[in-house]
């Protein structure tokens, strides 16, 4: 679903590439020979991880209602920018005003209520102290005291309730930002019953955007807090986007059985450039390294064939381990082994941590010449001086 893409970067403003040169010696020329090079040179190498995602603002407000009615009064529309506190609508207060009043009638009443059972507890319990009514007589009018009481604190509780849904019925916008999307009309009837009708999205602040990746779970090791990434969108083609990663969720999401991670990652959009919902192509950088020596991977696979070291001789292959190789370095004539310390490999090009100055040519090839006179004997040994020519008896130069 998403492929790795391995990068060389470009060093002072050059494009570097490792060039390959036919390097053809005299002698080996003579005797039917070719030697393929490539030359270490100096540049930046890094490691990628690509996928796609959607732009989103921070943070994101959806504004609702927690009561019914009808909108009276919209006074923002798509893209106005608000602040905390400002007034965004205002849905019709009738059936709510007259909510607020009945619970205000109903607690004078419990309140009237409440001072007569006072006043009979206190009579009733005068006489009680004198001993001039029963048990039964003072529990009652303690009872209806109490419940006078409770009725008088709900009748409170109902009257608040109804001047909160009043309140409700003015929006303000709850944070600083802009109206992302506007859903309802003026005229329009909105339902609280069972879930808050949205009524507007406002984003605090589209200069600073972020970008919800989906990176398959083969890549998602690589990632890690901070790492740089560069992005692209489809409205602004010539455009490069910079940010860096500032999440990674450990909740997976599984499509059509391919399971990927959300990757977040911080992009600053001081230009506005970015709007919320554009897709974004990300690469991610894991790894990079710059001003170090490069070499073709191919010339980590060259180990010289036995027949051209010459008589008696063999080149006996050793493993390579960890980031130790050994690679086959060419002056014109003579050719010898030399190990050398790897670092970023991005399929193409190898970092060399040491062993190369730059500059060296490196053999990834030698190959018999369809042109050569069909001599076997070795490119690489040494020419006697009369004449030129090898003998059987010759020795080949020491690697």
């Amino acid at each position: 679903m998403k492929s790795r893409t391995r990068n060389v970067l470009i060093i002072f403003g050059a494009a570097i590439v490792l060039a390959v040169g036919l390097v053809i010696s005299c002698g080996t020329k003579q005797l039917g020979y070719s030697v393929e090079t490539v030359k270490a040179e100096k540049g930046s190498i890094s490691n990628t991880v690509t996928a796609t995602g959607t732009i989103e603002a921070i943070k994101t407000v959806t504004v609702g209602t927690q009561v019914s009615g009808t909108i009276e009064e919209i006074f923002v529309d798509f893209n106005s920018h608000v602040k905390k506190g400002q007034l965004l609508a205002r849905i019709d207060e009738t059936a709510l005003q007259a909510q607020a009043s009945q619970t205000a009638a109903q607690v004078a009443s419990a309140k009237a209520e409440l001072t007569y059972q006072k006043a009979t507890f206190e009579r009733t319990k005068a006489l009680w102290d004198k001993q001039l009514i029963s048990r039964d007589d003072f529990d009652q009018a303690q009872y209806n005291l109490s419940r006078t009481e409770a009725s008088f604190k709900m009748a409170e509780s109902e009257h608040q309730r109804s001047l909160t849904n009043l309140s409700y019925a003015t929006i303000y916008s709850p944070i600083d930002g802009v109206v992302l999307n506007r859903a309802v009309d003026e005229g329009q009837t909105v339902a609280a019953s069972f879930n808050t009708p949205e009524l507007f999205s406002i984003a605090n602040d589209l200069t600073q955007m972020e970008v919800q990746a989906d990176v398959d779970e083969a890549d998602i090791g690589q990632v890690k807090l901070g790492q740089k990434v560069s992005f692209t969108v489809d409205a602004f083609p010539d455009d490069n986007f910079e940010g860096d990663v500032s999440q990674v969720r450990l909740k997976p999401t599984t499509t059509s059985n391919v399971v990927t991670y959300t990757v977040i990652i911080n992009a600053p959009n001081p230009k506005l450039k970015l709007m919320p919902g554009m897709t974004a192509n990300i690469t991610i950088v894991t790894e990079k390294s710059d001003n170090t020596v490069l070499l073709a991977t191919k010339a980590m696979k060259f180990w010289p064939a036995d027949s051209l070291m010459g008589p008696g001789r063999t080149a006996s292959r050793t493993a390579d381990t960890g980031n130790l190789c050994t690679i086959w370095l060419y002056d014109g004539s003579n050719f010898k082994p030399k190990q050398v310390v790897t670092g970023i490999n991005d399929g193409t090009n190898i970092e060399v941590i040491s062993g190369l100055e730059g500059g060296e040519d490196i053999i990834v090839e030698i190959t018999k010449s369809a042109a050569g006179n069909g001599s076997s004997s070795s490119p690489f040994m040494p020419k006697r001086p009369s004449g030129g020519k090898n003998t059987k008896n010759s020795e080949p130069p020491r690697s």
